[in-house]
């Protein structure tokens, strides 16, 4: 699907690759709605953005909460009558070895890294199926498909969105509504920051990640180009000139 023109829902359009992917869209001629909590951040990138020529809204909200994820998406496709792109980026991690990861904060990561995005797509679909199709990108993450200590039940709630987006993707090729998983690997954001779980745990994530990470500009440019050619599954290994459709 081509960007210019198509309306273009981010959610943890806050700071890193959300906020990157907002920037980059709304630079391509989309129209953008970003969705997350930090009412201000938000408010501050849409000015930017309307400032810049683009057309931007903000709506705030809690995607670990259903009925405000829905709400957020909703009030979107109202404001401006369609979706074209649901992305779907909110997330956090929570730290921790399976044997002591604490589970209230695994609760907390599994109702925003699942729940979140599902509940997204639910209020997306019907208007995408008014309008004849559409996209949804999940972000899942490189390490669904790895075994990192202390990343377990992160890994877990990414390799459930994978899955859950694999399945979607066939139950809903035949109204034309195409589901995309994009698995980015580590990426200069304030991940490791924001993640539950003890300091000592975070910091010992930090000593066991190694590799120089990515941009969010860089990786906002793949999850575009992957929208583009519509490709099923995509990573930033993926050359966006070998991407096939299937």
């Amino acid at each position: 699907m081509d960007i210019p023109g198509k309306v273009v829902v981010i959610t943890g359009a806050s700071s890193g690759i959300g906020m990157a992917t907002a920037r980059r869209a709304a630079a391509l001629g989309a129209q953008v709605a970003v969705v997350a909590r930090s009412a201000d951040v938000l408010n501050t990138l849409t000015a930017e953005l309307n400032e810049q020529g683009a057309t931007a809204v903000a709506f705030t909200a809690d995607l670990r909460d259903p009925a405000q994820a829905r709400h957020a998406i909703t009030a979107a496709a109202e404001r401006f009558g369609r979706i074209d792109v649901l992305i779907n980026n909110a997330g956090q991690s929570a730290v921790g070895h399976v044997a002591d990861v604490d589970l209230d904060a695994f609760r907390q990561i599994v109702e925003l890294n699942v729940f979140g995005p599902v509940a997204a797509m639910q209020a997306a679909i019907p208007f995408m199926r008014a309008n004849g199709g559409g996209v949804i990108v999940n972000v899942s993450s490189s390490v669904a498909k790895m075994q990192i200590l202390g990343l377990g039940a992160y890994a877990a709630t990414k390799a459930a969105i994978s899955k859950l987006s694999a399945t979607a993707r066939d139950e809903l090729e035949p109204e034309n509504i195409r589901v995309l998983t994009f698995y980015p690997g580590q990426t200069a954001t304030a991940f490791g920051h924001n993640a539950l779980g003890s300091q000592q745990a975070r910091q010992g994530l930090r000593g066991s990640l190694s590799g120089q990470p990515d941009a969010p500009e860089l990786v906002a440019e793949r999850l575009l180009a992957g929208i583009a050619s519509e490709t099923p599954e995509f990573s930033m290994h993926d050359q966006p000139s070998e991407m096939s459709k299937s």
